[in-house]
């Protein structure tokens, strides 16, 4: 089992996979903190009509979409490992699974922004447009993951009549030993994101700077 730090609880189903709660999950908690910055900086946008507010939405719009996916491929690894294989559930009952779908949706509503982004060769439209959609998406990003999948039935923790009310965030949901270890992945993932955006917003300032000259 290796060291303190490195025990796991031996849970029915989950085993070893547990471990998975440090990518996954954390993972997700990073995602929406970057989605929450880009949304604070659009609507600061709005307010002043900064170029550079523009730019920090975006970039934290990138890492929150990033994370966002590698969120939803580790989800649905670790389900293929524990409902597929413990459950007998097939592998097409887990791609319906409404905690995936809403996952999906919301992914591929900030993809659209991206798209929207790039439609637009005036930078002062794009950024006004763009600001206005992000409020739009990150509004849409908590009935599709947080809202609508907890309101019907679902194998995922936290879904209607399951023991857990708020999967790895309650004291009655997690380990304290996994605890040693999700926080600060929570912090980690989170400075990762904020250290790679900061190193796109950089190098967005001076293509800026190079355009003006």
């Amino acid at each position: 089992m290796g060291g303190f730090l490195l025990e796991v609880p031996r849970l029915p189903i989950l085993n070893e996979t547990i471990r998975n709660l440090y990518f996954h999950v954390c993972m997700w908690m990073a995602m929406m903190i970057m989605f929450i910055v880009s949304f604070i900086y659009s609507i600061k946008y709005l307010g002043n009509t900064s170029h550079r507010n523009d730019i920090y939405a975006k970039s934290y719009a990138v890492m929150g979409t990033v994370f966002g996916v590698l969120g939803y491929a580790t989800g649905a690894v670790w389900a293929n490992y524990t409902w597929v294989t413990d459950q007998s559930q097939s592998l097409g009952s887990i791609l319906k699974e409404p905690k995936l779908i809403g996952a999906a949706i919301a992914i591929l509503i900030y993809g659209a922004y991206f798209v929207l982004r790039g439609s637009f060769t005036d930078m002062d439209k794009r950024a006004r447009v763009s600001a206005v959609y992000n409020i739009f998406a990150f509004a849409m990003l908590f009935p599709s993951i947080w809202i609508i999948p907890r309101m019907v039935g679902s194998l995922h923790p936290g879904a209607p009549g399951s023991d857990s009310g708020n999967p790895a965030l309650s004291y009655n949901d997690i380990d304290s030993s996994l605890r040693q270890v999700f926080y600060p992945a929570i912090i980690g993932w989170t400075l990762l994101g904020v250290w790679i955006a900061t190193l796109k917003i950089r190098i967005e300032l001076m293509r800026d700077r190079e355009l003006l000259k």
